[in-house]
C-alpha cells in the first residue's frame, strides 16, 4: 500500500507542476500581449482617440473629452451648410464635408449640439488625411470600442454611426 500511495502522490505532484508551468506561461504570454497590444482601427490618429476613451471607465470623463474635442473641430463656414452634406438620422443639425487634397481627404464639419460636435470632431480627426480607400476600409467596430455606447443615449450613439456612414459615402465619391 505504501508504494501505491507514493505513486499517486508523485503523479499528483507531476500534475501540479504541469499546472503551475502552464499558469506561469499563460501569465507571461498575457503580459506580453498587454505590452504589444494597441488597437488598430485603420489610422494612427483614430487608434489614439479610441485608446484615450478606453482609458477611462467614467462616462463623465468621456463626455468631458468629447467636449474638449468639440472645441478642436475644423469648422465649416455657414455658406457651406448644404443639404448634400447634412447627416441624416441625427436629432441635432450635423454637416460634414470631405475634400480631396493631394489624394487625401480633409474633413470639416458643423453641429449645433456640443456632444455631437465632439463626436464629429472625433471622427474628423480620426479619419483626416486618409485616402478615400483607407476611409472605406475602416470598420465601424471602433465606435463600440470607445465605450461611449454605454453612456450615450441611443439616438446619440446612432448619430455617431450616421456621421461615420456619411463620411464613408463621401469617400466613395472620390474613388
Amino acid at each position: 500500500m505504501g508504494g501505491l500511495v507514493k505513486k499517486v502522490i508523485l503523479k499528483l505532484i507531476a500534475q501540479i507542476v504541469k499546472l503551475i508551468e502552464k499558469h506561469c506561461i499563460a501569465n507571461v504570454m498575457a503580459e506580453e500581449t498587454k505590452k504589444d497590444f494597441s488597437p488598430n482601427f485603420g489610422s494612427i490618429e483614430l487608434n489614439k482617440l479610441v485608446s484615450k476613451l478606453q482609458s477611462s471607465s467614467d462616462p463623465r470623463r468621456k463626455y468631458e473629452y468629447l467636449l474638449w474635442l468639440a472645441k478642436k473641430l475644423p469648422l465649416l463656414p455657414e455658406e457651406s451648410l448644404q443639404e448634400s452634406i447634412k447627416v441624416k438620422g441625427c436629432i441635432s443639425q450635423v454637416y460634414v464635408l470631405g475634400e480631396l487634397v493631394d489624394k487625401k481627404l480633409r474633413w470639416r464639419g458643423y453641429s449645433d449640439a456640443l456632444i455631437t460636435k465632439g463626436m464629429l470632431s472625433f471622427l474628423i480627426h480620426g479619419l483626416d488625411n486618409l485616402s478615400p480607400k483607407e476611409v472605406l476600409e475602416i470598420n465601424p467596430i471602433f465606435i463600440e470600442e470607445t465605450g461611449l455606447n454605454t453612456s450615450l443615449t441611443p439616438s446619440r450613439a446612432n448619430g455617431f454611426l450616421n456621421i461615420f456612414l456619411k463620411m464613408n459615402s463621401q469617400a466613395k465619391l472620390f474613388l
